[in-house]
């Protein structure tokens, strides 16, 4: 008897143990949301968490609509999406990651994403708690939460008879130990360690479905936390999810011994792993949950979206609060002569910006020196296009704009595996723009450098050619280039900006900032005189500018 009140008062003072350390856990926790909020999140990223953060969008791509690879990785929207991605849970960073990915079209839609980013910047109180509780469904480093639960939806329950028969073995070899203390003690560790072996073995081939069953018992866990505090703003959403929740009801009986939810993990639940180790409880459980789970796979993936998307507007929330400024987009539907207006738009990604305006119901050219600040400024554009069709947010003081479907081919390279040059590349991802051109919306199109890839004569003629093609669509282009020939053949369909740049002393200085007309500085052959050129190259070179300016031709070079 005295073995069992020492053994009761061990189990007693683990779980106080376990009970004062949660509430430690709790509280460091709800610092740490409290200093990251507003900040870059602390986030480890690998292209094994890059392809997992992705597979929801896949299952839910949209080849016309969407912002497409080419788009995305011209616009560097990975590292858009870090900045932003203050998400608790792998519902809302796959689901945060698939927004940025599909603009949306719906008004309706984007003020109540609007309704809930600014509930969260304004309730602090309410938005850490809901973000304790997702932090308690927790992020899976290796897999997609999204994919993995069609996966689960296509396994077969195996038998548990193998299982039930190495169970009993250990309990009875545990019971003959009072009979035959000697065989009965060699027959219990025999079970142990091969029931051990075994559950590894089996554990092998289900590790990864475990974890999901056990993330999804995390997720109504969760649930039924939100349900018990009072946040009218996100009624509606918890009133779904608690409906689906009593669908799950017998999901989750008996389950916690099964896998672990708490991922702050503590001493009882290192004691479970070994209770499941020698029992096999959970590869039990896990074939009965399994059938169940094939039965209700729509309504979790439900409830997957719902989370999903009260994460994301938190991280939403926290993108709003970090940077310097930002505007409520408006937003038009008309689908004829596109229009677009922003003032003070800047890049989310650099350090002290420079901030431009523009408005413009017409195709826009622009022309400046190299490192003047054209596809910065392009990418400022692109950027807050989607921003505002994804998380009702404009890096500006004001943008004004039709609904717009969002392409740009800017950052192109030679594609080594299907052996294309870059010209092949980029006339390719020019000929997408054109195709996507002719759509139900009109398109916003920024393209760098249109065909660099051949020689100048070549250029000019199928440039002017493509560009003037795309102002006839329902298209809005921005356009930069080195080529001031295109601002002289496309005037009657382009407006004209530039950047500046001008030589003080030895050095070259950019404003950044954007002006109306054509670019007519020749700084660029001042810049020879840095670096030593002889004064007659230098002369004979502006000479031969100015007259290419008066007469559009260039003149021959000759020993006369």
């Amino acid at each position: 008897m005295d073995y069992l009140f020492y053994f009761a008062i061990v189990v007693l003072g683990l779980i106080i143990w376990s009970f004062i350390n949660d509430k430690k856990y709790q509280k460091n926790l709800k610092k740490h949301l409290e200093r990251e909020w507003a900040s870059y999140p602390e986030e480890d990223y690998n292209a094994d968490k890059m392809k997992s953060i992705k597979s929801f969008y896949l299952t839910e791509k949209d080849q016309y609509l969407d912002v497409d690879d080419i788009t995305w990785n011209d616009l560097d929207m990975d590292e858009i999406y870090k900045l932003m991605n203050n998400t608790q849970s792998s519902l809302g960073e796959e689901y945060l990651y698939a927004l940025l990915r599909k603009p949306c079209f719906s008004s309706e839609e984007l003020e109540e994403r609007n309704r809930l980013i600014e509930f969260f910047q304004s309730n602090k109180e309410e938005r850490l708690q809901v973000q304790i509780k997702l932090n308690k469904v927790g992020k899976l480093r290796k897999i997609s939460v999204f994919d993995y639960i069609n996966k689960l939806g296509e396994q077969k329950p195996e038998s548990n008879i193998p299982h039930y028969l190495m169970a009993l073995g250990l309990l009875l070899s545990l019971g003959y130990v009072f009979i035959n203390p000697g065989i009965g003690v060699g027959l219990s560790l025999f079970f142990m360690v091969f029931n051990i072996i075994s559950y590894y073995r089996y554990k092998a081939k289900i590790d990864n479905f475990l974890l999901i069953i056990a993330f999804q018992l995390r997720l109504l866990d969760c649930i039924d936390d939100l349900a018990k505090i009072s946040i009218p703003s996100l009624e509606p959403y918890v009133k779904l999810l608690s409906e689906d929740l009593k669908k799950f009801k017998k999901f989750r009986r008996g389950s916690y011994i099964v896998v672990a939810r708490n991922v702050s993990g503590n001493l009882l639940e290192a004691l479970l792993d070994y209770y499941r180790m020698i029992f096999h409880h959970d590869l039990i459980k896990y074939n009965i949950m399994l059938s169940f789970f094939k039965k209700n796979k729509d309504i979790m993936k439900r409830i997957f979206k719902t989370v999903g998307f009260i994460d994301s507007m938190i991280a939403a929330a926290s993108f709003r609060d970090m940077v310097e400024y930002y505007s409520l987009p408006q937003l038009s539907h008309t689908k004829a002569n596109p229009k677009l207006s922003v003032s003070e738009v800047y890049h989310p990604l650099i350090n002290n910006p420079v901030a431009n305006s523009i408005t413009e119901d017409r195709c826009t050219l622009l022309t400046g020196s190299n490192a003047s600040g054209k596809s910065t400024f392009i990418k400022s554009i692109a950027i807050n296009a989607i921003l505002s069709q994804t998380i009702y947010t404009s890096l500006s003081k004001e943008y004004k704009a039709n609904y717009f479907t969002v392409y740009s081919s800017m950052a192109l390279k030679d594609n080594i595996l299907s052996n294309e040059s870059y010209f092949i590349v980029e006339i390719k991802s020019l000929k997408r723009i054109l195709d996507k051109s002719k759509g139900d919306y009109p398109i916003l199109c920024f393209v760098d450098e249109v065909l660099r890839g051949t020689n100048t004569l070549e250029r000019i003629a199928a440039s002017s050619r493509i560009l003037a093609t795309l102002a006839k669509e329902n298209a809005l282009c921005f356009a930069a280039t080195h080529d001031i020939e295109l601002t002289y053949i496309l005037e009657n369909y382009y407006s004209n900006y530039h950047f500046r740049e001008k030589v003080e002393g030895n050095q070259v200085l950019f404003d950044y900032k954007l002006y109306k007309g054509r670019a007519v500085s020749k700084n660029a052959i001042k810049l020879l005189n840095l670096l030593g050129y002889s004064k007659d190259i230098i002369i004979e070179a502006e000479n031969a500018a100015d007259q290419y300016m008066k007469t559009g031709e260039w003149s021959i070079i000759s020993d006369n």
